[in-house]
């Protein structure tokens, strides 16, 4: 993980790389995001559980951010959002044949809904990609309910491509949707 610290800013928005005492507030960030998700009636894609609480997504979080490149957008000072990069996708989903860069656990504190964090960090991760020399940047993300989270995406310069599901526990399946942007 590179250890020099990120300047792009976009107002009270700051990104920074993303540290080993970070996994605790990403994961209160997931938590938020859960929580949120909940009051919503949206279990799906996250469950009902605290990120916080589940082994495995503490074991994902902690591998990612200590085999990808974490950021965290800072607003005001107070870390609000999270992404980490990758040179693939998880192992639920194929690799492509050319290099690329794939976003990993993309979440936000609800407190900052509409703050633009999101789209910062998006932002960030697209010239991260175009500074290592690579065209090709992949995310994947829930696709069920109202696609609003597919619809954020495309709204950053994505493009659906091909969807994909993950079978769950019992007779359930999560429905998810791969997106690329060329730059």
């Amino acid at each position: 993980m590179e250890s020099t610290e990120s300047t792009e800013s976009n107002g009270k928005i700051r990104i920074r790389d993303g540290r080993a005492d970070d996994i605790p507030v990403v994961l209160g960030m997931f938590d938020s995001a859960v929580e949120w998700l909940v009051s919503q009636g949206r279990t799906r894609q996250w469950g009902t559980t605290p990120w916080s609480a589940n082994p495995k997504a503490v074991a994902m979080i902690t591998r990612y951010f200590a085999e990808g490149s974490p950021y965290i957008a800072e607003y005001d000072g107070i870390p609000a959002a999270t992404l980490t990069l990758t040179d693939a996708p998880g192992p639920y989903l194929a690799p492509v044949d050319e290099p690329e860069r794939y976003i990993h656990i993309l979440a936000s504190d609800r407190r900052f809904k509409g703050t633009g964090v999101g789209a910062a960090l998006l932002a960030h991760a697209a010239a991260e990609t175009r500074r290592a020399g690579i065209s090709l940047l992949r995310v994947d993300c829930y696709a069920g309910d109202d696609r609003k989270l597919v619809a954020f995406y495309e709204s950053n310069g994505f493009t659906p491509t091909e969807a994909f599901t993950v079978a769950v526990e019992g007779d359930d399946s999560w429905p998810g949707q791969v997106l690329a942007r060329r730059l």
